[in-house]
């Protein structure tokens, strides 16, 4: 099992916090400020202190990290092809790699040999796969974003298969077993006591997060002291004897909930105090007292009149009298309709049977009764005579008489007549009672003194009264409907009972003080309500101080979450696991091979409680400290000679990938490291992106020095896109009869472009830029017979035995340079200025450049046979 494997499996044992740390570790080996605060919140929400951000953590799963390598198994990498929406590569395209022996990938800076780097990265699980892999930014975004893809050839144990990768999907497992070097993840540390330690890759995960549990202490112990709870702004408070004191007195073992209970008081509680303020400060309590039972009783007094006063306009009494008007004038209509009937019969006067009718008729009675006559003038006979023109009736007189009788007497007209005399009684009961309240001037006073809003209420109360009777009245005699008779909502009686029982209560603890024992039972009582008010005036601060004591608790749960002691033992585990030996062994030898001899790593003794173990250092001679001397090339060669030690401790056959390894690198360590990687290539799949020439061409030389097998590729870039394979160097990487062929390439677009000066002109310029680097090619190459080359420090000597510089060949270069300084190494001023050769001239100095090569190899071959 890999360490990094071992990490993982430990870490999900770990708390939330601390597997989103290894997460954040595992891709950067120096975690940001914003990290470590993301870090630092979820230590803090797992111990109970909640995260405004509500942060979530990040999980390192297993398909995260490279998978367990199986024994004896070979994985080759054969091609990198169809990539889709990785940044600006083209995509469809085919990246061929070399089963065995070193593959060298060479593209200048922006060609897109990046973004190749980065699906490897991201495909073989590497330390450092980077961020999201983005698209083309050119490209019309969709409206849901698709992930990048690829696809690789490989061979498993000799087996041809197809993998594919996509990006926030788990890679496939058979990849891990390539080695991505991360030139970040140094493995030399200066620890705790001052030595520059060699850490085996993967453990400096758990030493990360060591020195991040060590910050996080100390940032947890400071937010306590500065969160320290602050008890002087109610300390006097607490050294009250009440309960409230008590309770401060303890503040931090106490629930708010006590508090906000204790901070709470109700108006009974309010009030109780302001007659305990007023009772224990009272000189003659016996006078006062007697003083407080006659208001009392005067405000009692009135809540009865208003009691009484309101009876007359209640709401019952409205309907009551309401019922008593409907049903008074629904027995007048039915009235109205039989004297309607009887004024229509056939030969009686017009509004017989009318009111003034009926006036007449009753006086008639009265009269007849008076005169001797029976009073129901129904039984008159026809002799008898009329009690109004004193004729004799007649028949028809005295029938006519009995009909009006028995009109009169009828039901309609007495139900009529009792109903509106029983609303016209309760209509005056209303009209003639008195709603005066009978508050004089000492009431009021005296009302306004004790408390001006139940003063103000009682004066609203009176209006209202008033108001609903004007308005009752009206409704009974139709003026007004009986919905617009106001609502009583200014009903002073409770308020005046609580003015009176507040005066009897004060008046019973006045009595009350005259006796010791009962008035010490009042000072308590006073103390604690007081003690209470006092509370609700700090209640904010003291919550504030609670909450630090908790705070602080909790701080103490994290402090105790981030002790090392279990990062520090594991660290140990794994270390003491490892054959240290072996170790120190090959990596000196390593970095021999790569010019750090003057660093040596030993091993170095450490005893603990008796117990002796030991640690793998890096020394520099005389005892220097290296982390304060070495460069920053120097320790980038350590970490490629500590990564090359690992590779072969790993007992592993899979292959390795450099992305750039000789940035920071002098050019005799990029030479060292060329060598190193070309030997390793002897028995390993070995892959190399470089942007650097130099180190391209030693690469070269070194894989055809040690016969190793070697195939390269240049990644160029077109307009439509980036990183397009192909099977040939850039021009500057190109021997000379690799360049003719370009420039007849170049050649052809003059040809075509001569009939346009301004094309014409550019095209000329463009190809002249190019053929002299040519002919200066040529002489290193072909003149000189490669005894010194560009990119190349050697100057071998051996060759200068077939070097033949003839006057013909002065001549040639001397004449074909001078044309080509015409056209170069001026600015644009100038050569816009310079009158430009013919297509047809350049064509055959191109030529004579060709001819030359060719007369020169063809010595060259003749003067290896002699």
């Amino acid at each position: 099992m890999s360490i990094l494997t071992e990490i993982l499996d430990w870490s999900k044992g770990l708390e939330v916090w601390q597997q989103d740390a290894i997460a954040r570790l595992y891709v950067e080996r120096a975690l940001s400020s914003e990290d470590k605060e993301h870090v630092y919140a979820l230590l803090k929400c797992s111990n109970g202190i909640p995260d405004p951000e509500g942060r979530a953590p990040t999980i390192l799963e297993n398909g995260d990290v490279a998978a367990a390598q199986v024994p004896n198994r070979l994985v080759q990498l054969l091609s990198i092809k169809n990539l889709e929406r990785v940044n600006a590569l083209a995509e469809k395209q085919t990246l061929p790699i070399g089963p065995v022996g070193l593959t060298v990938i060479y593209g200048q800076n922006g060609a897109g040999k990046s973004g190749y780097s980065r699906v490897l990265k991201q495909a073989c699980r590497a330390r450092q796969p980077g961020k999201r892999i983005l698209d083309d930014a050119r490209r019309t975004p969709s409206v849901k974003p698709q992930p990048a893809k690829a696809a690789f050839d490989v061979l498993v144990d000799g087996a041809a298969t197809e993998l594919t990768w996509t990006f926030g999907q788990a890679a496939p497992e058979q990849l891990s077993e390539l080695a991505i070097f991360d030139a970040d993840c140094a493995r030399a540390y200066v620890d705790n006591d001052g030595d520059f330690a060699y850490s085996p890759y993967g453990l400096d995960i758990i030493r990360g997060l060591v020195k991040l549990c060590e910050e996080f202490t100390t940032k947890l112990k400071k937010e306590k002291t500065d969160n320290t709870p602050n008890v002087e702004q109610f300390s006097s408070l607490a050294a009250t004897r009440t309960n409230v004191g008590s309770v401060l007195s303890r503040l931090d073992k106490q629930p708010t909930t006590t508090i906000e209970a204790l901070a709470t008081m109700n108006e009974d509680e309010v009030s109780r105090l302001e007659i305990l303020n007023r009772v224990l400060s009272e000189g003659d309590p016996k006078v006062k007292s007697q003083l407080l039972r006659g208001q009392a009783g005067r405000f009692e007094s009135l809540s009865i009149r208003i009691t009484e006063k309101l009876s007359v306009v209640s709401d019952e009494a409205i309907a009551s009298l309401h019922d008593l008007v409907v049903k008074s004038n629904t027995a007048k209509a039915a009235a109205k309709l039989a004297a309607k009937a009887f004024e229509e019969r056939p030969g009686q006067l017009h509004g017989t049977g009318g009111p003034e009718w009926k006036l007449l008729f009753k006086a008639a009675r009265e009269f007849a009764v008076h005169a001797g006559h029976p009073a129901n003038l129904a039984s008159a006979s026809p002799e008898e005579q009329c009690p109004l023109c004193q004729n004799v009736l007649g028949a028809d007189g005295a029938k006519r008489m009995g009909v009006f009788d028995e009109f009169i007497e009828q039901a309609a007209e007495k139900a009529a007549e009792a109903a509106r005399a029983i609303a016209l009684e309760a209509y005056n009961a209303v009209k003639l009672a008195s709603l005066d309240l009978l508050v004089d001037a000492n009431l009021s006073k005296e009302l306004s003194e004790s408390n001006a809003e139940v003063a103000a209420l009682c004066d609203a109360t009176s209006k209202e009264l008033l108001a609903r009777q004007t308005s009752m009245l009206a409704a009974a005699s139709s003026k007004a409907s009986w919905e617009e008779i106001p609502a009583f909502a200014s009903d002073a009686r409770p308020e005046l009972a609580r003015l009176a029982n507040s005066r009897y209560e004060e008046a019973l603890a006045l009595d009350k003080t005259v006796n010791e024992k009962e008035r010490a039972t009042l000072v308590a009582e006073h103390a604690e309500l007081d003690a209470r008010r006092r509370l609700c005036e700090v209640k904010e601060a003291v919550l504030e101080t609670i909450g630090r004591y908790e705070l602080g608790r909790k701080l103490d749960k994290c402090v105790l979450a981030a002790r090392t002691h279990v990062l520090s033992a594991k660290s140990t585990s794994i270390s003491n696991e490892m054959a240290l030996e072996p170790v120190a062994k090959l990596l000196n030898q390593e970095m021999r091979l790569l010019s750090v001899h003057t660093l040596s790593a030993r091993m170095k003794p450490e005893t603990l409680r008796g117990d002796t173990k030991y640690k793998l250092v890096l020394e520099l001679p005389g005892g220097a400290r290296p982390s304060e001397i070495l460069s920053e090339g120097e320790q980038r060669a350590i970490a490629i000679a500590s990564f090359l030690t690992e590779v072969q401790l790993g007992g592993t056959k899979g292959g390795i990938v450099f992305d750039d390894p000789v940035s920071s690198l002098d050019h005799v360590r990029r030479e060292r490291v060329a060598k190193r990687l070309a030997n390793e290539a002897l028995s390993r799949q070995v892959i190399v992106f470089t942007h650097d020439l130099y180190f391209f061409n030693s690469l070269r030389a070194e894989a055809k020095e040690q016969k190793a097998e070697l195939v390269f590729h240049s990644l160029r870039r077109a307009r439509e896109a980036f990183g397009i394979p192909d099977p040939q160097l850039p021009f500057a990487g190109q021997k000379t009869k690799e360049r003719v062929g370009k420039l007849r390439e170049l050649h052809a677009a003059c040809e075509k472009s001569e009939h346009d000066d301004t094309v014409y002109r550019g095209s000329v310029l463009l190809l002249y830029a190019h053929l002299r680097p040519t002919w200066e090619k040529a002489i290193e190459e072909l003149l000189l017979n490669n005894v010194v080359q560009r990119f190349d420090p050697r100057v071998q000597t051996g060759r200068l035995s077939e070097v033949e510089v003839l006057a013909e060949d002065i001549t040639i270069v001397d004449r074909n340079m001078t044309i080509c300084s015409k056209y170069t190494g001026h600015d644009n001023a100038e050569l816009a200025m310079v009158e430009l050769p013919s297509a047809e001239e350049i064509g055959e100095q191109i030529s004579e450049l060709e001819n030359w090569r060719l007369r020169l190899d063809a010595r060259l071959k003749a003067k290896k046979k002699s």
